[in-house]
């Protein structure tokens, strides 16, 4: 089991440079849990794929269905204190620190791309590919 943040999901089903990492993420290690933020998230990153003409809205509506029934019954409400507290003591958003705390309060990795996450946690933080790397057959 891994929390993954809303950029992993979005890598996942939106086809791009990213992508086959993220299917092999989902292949090695296919339990995901995340924040119910990342439903806002991915909702707001669609909305920019179809701004950009990317996408259209059936296909974005596509996507986010596939999302969902991707993450169905592992999504997690936190703790605002927790999230508060740990991004108190960091340089990360209140946003970002949702999926820090998921990762601590479960025992669990999170795997992202931000960069300031990965630096500032790098304890229970992995990048997609760091983490493809520790849980090599």
């Amino acid at each position: 089991m891994i929390v993954v943040d809303t950029n992993v999901i979005a890598y996942l089903l939106i086809p791009g440079e990213n992508t086959s990492d993220a299917e092999e993420l989902l292949k090695k290690d296919p339990f995901w849990i995340s924040t119910l933020l990342w439903r806002s998230e991915f909702r707001n990153v669609l909305l920019q794929y179809m701004r950009h003409k990317y996408i259209d809205f059936s296909m974005a509506v596509q996507i986010m269905t596939m999302a969902e029934q991707l993450m169905r019954g592992k999504e997690y409400e936190i703790n605002s204190t927790q999230v508060l507290d740990i991004a108190l003591k960091s340089n990360c958003s209140a946003y970002d620190c949702e999926f820090v705390s998921l990762a601590k309060e479960t025992g669990t990795r999170l795997i992202t791309t931000d960069k300031k996450v990965l630096n500032q946690f790098p304890d229970i933080v992995s990048s997609i590919q760091q983490y493809l790397l520790e849980i090599k057959d």
